[in-house]
């Protein structure tokens, strides 16, 4: 008898560990699918507007912040999309959008809204998850070029350095005298859990150009 009830409290563990499992994987899937079908929209969106400046420069798309009394760019509205990030010797592409909570994040790479927008003076902070939009970082190195395209511009980075950090470290945020670019995610890619330190890419600004829609490409490749 006690073989038996043991063999049955096997079986149904099995069978909750099993139901859990299926649906972490379901999860999971639709989480991602999520993702691409969001990405490949935003990106349409972002080409849509691109030539909404071409043939119309006075309007102000969606996703184009008006500008304060001293010409620089205001800030967006929170969500707002921002602008495509490229590494293209990662094949790395993701759209960014304005905000560094989990739902942004989900679907995007965040702009941290405490940072300057590319285009204005100061370290542009992005923000993404390690086993998603991030996940190529664990590849990257010195030199390797970053670009930021935006409605307002196109903007190259080179690569200066890569750190490893604590999660209490802010300084990597810090203000910068000169144009930069700050990635952060977290570290290691592989660790399984909250993942106790922080994955910092420093770029210099090195390009600007203005946006320009014959650079695009309605094909999208970019994935989670």
């Amino acid at each position: 008898m006690r073989v038996t009830v043991r063999a049955a409290g096997w079986q149904i563990a099995e069978s909750i560990f099993l139901i859990a499992g299926l649906a972490l994987v379901d999860w999971y899937i639709w989480t991602q699918a999520g993702a691409i079908l969001y990405q490949a929209w935003e990106n349409r969106v972002f080409l849509s507007e691109l030539r909404q400046l071409r043939t119309a420069p006075a309007a102000a798309p969606r996703g184009l912040p008006a500008e304060t009394s001293a010409g620089r760019p205001g800030r967006p509205r929170r969500d707002a999309l921002v602008g495509r990030l490229e590494i293209p010797r990662l094949g790395m592409r993701a759209m960014v959008r304005e905000g560094d909570d989990e739902a942004t994040l989900s679907y995007a790479v965040g702009h941290l809204p405490s940072s300057p927008l590319p285009g204005a003076s100061g370290n542009v902070a992005l923000a993404g998850h390690r086993d998603t939009f991030f996940r190529p970082l664990q590849r990257i190195r010195a030199n390797d070029r970053i670009t930021l395209a935006t409605l307002r511009g196109t903007f190259e980075y080179r690569v200066e350095s890569v750190r490893i950090v604590g999660p209490g470290d802010v300084s990597v945020l810090d203000a910068s005298a000169e144009p930069t670019l700050t990635l952060v995610t977290c570290y290691p890619f592989r660790y399984i859990g909250s993942a106790p330190k922080r994955f910092i890419v420093r770029a210099r600004q090195v390009g600007e150009s203005p946006p320009l829609v014959e650079r695009a490409s309605l094909g999208w490749s970019g994935a989670p």
